[in-house]
């Protein structure tokens, strides 16, 4: 660990960051350049003493999990994020790991994006990343671990995940979801992950292993989804899906196809991110 240069960068690259980038707000008061410390902290879910003793070269050695929270605080390119692996004594995350971290373009997107619900997915469907109107819209679902980091894996073993779409569209949604399984595992041939993700799928659902045995493939770019929130209701949503050059992660941007739907996302905006029911049904809407 290279603890001097660790604090360094880290202190560089907080100061090189604009508050409104990280959508806070850059008053006429502030003497900080870039972000505070206590603002690194708030972003990447750790203490400020410890972003503290970071930057000045007395911490002990940070885990990759907290190392990956960091560069989503500090908005870091792919290249920075290896680096600053590389000089808390670690070994980047392999392709996998990597891909599991947002984009920081990706990141600062959402931001822009305001009350917009927009994510970041992974190409199997992982969420990476959410702005708060899509917290407000789906839950926070960047805490999942194993195979239900996957919507698709939630979507085939879980009657939560389905239960937020209408009946009449399960099957539709369903076909959606395994054609775009479909193109990821074409692109990643040999890839373990795909392939024990469509192994452990085809073991645990005949629904599954019926749609996978039909060979559909598509990505998805743009569609129309009706959500049925535990909330507000039904809501008709627009699904628009931007795909990065190397097709490894998407933006996923929702907008109300109807007046209804706006009245009611401008509901949830007004009932916050407090009231959402723990333990609430699965409304993701990859």
């Amino acid at each position: 660990m290279q603890r001097d240069q660790l604090a360094d960068f880290l202190r560089r690259r907080r100061e090189g960051i604009r508050p409104a980038e990280v959508g806070i707000a850059d008053g006429p008061r502030r003497r900080t350049a870039g972000l505070r410390r206590e603002e690194v902290a708030a972003l990447a879910g750790m203490s400020v003493d410890y972003v503290v003793r970071l930057e000045q070269g007395r911490s002990s050695q940070p885990s990759p999990q907290l190392l990956g929270a960091l560069a989503r605080a500090l908005r870091l390119s792919d290249d920075e994020r290896a680096h600053l692996f590389h000089l808390a004594g670690h070994r980047p995350p392999p392709a996998d790991g990597v891909a599991r971290l947002a984009r920081a373009g990706l990141i600062r997107m959402l931001d822009l994006l305001g009350d917009t619900p927009a994510l970041v997915l992974s190409d199997l469907g992982e969420v990476l990343a959410q702005n708060r109107a899509a917290v407000l819209l789906t839950g926070d679902h960047t805490g999942f671990s194993g195979d239900r980091r996957y919507f698709v894996y939630r979507w085939f073993t879980e009657p939560a995940a389905r239960a937020v779409t209408p009946p009449e569209e399960q099957e539709h949604y369903a076909r959606q979801l395994v054609a775009d399984l479909r193109a990821a595992a074409g692109r990643r041939s040999g890839d373990p992950t795909v392939a024990g993700l469509i192994d452990r799928l085809r073991s645990v659902s005949a629904d599954f292993r019926r749609m996978w045995a039909e060979h559909e493939v598509a990505v998805r770019r743009a569609d129309r989804k009706t959500l049925l929130h535990p909330r507000v209701g039904r809501m008709l949503l627009d699904c628009e899906t931007l795909v990065t050059p190397d097709q490894g992660q998407q933006l996923l941007v929702l907008t109300p196809a109807n007046a209804e739907a706006r009245e009611r996302l401008e509901l949830l905006r007004v009932l916050g991110v407090e009231e959402f029911p723990t333990g609430a049904t699965d409304t993701s809407v990859r």
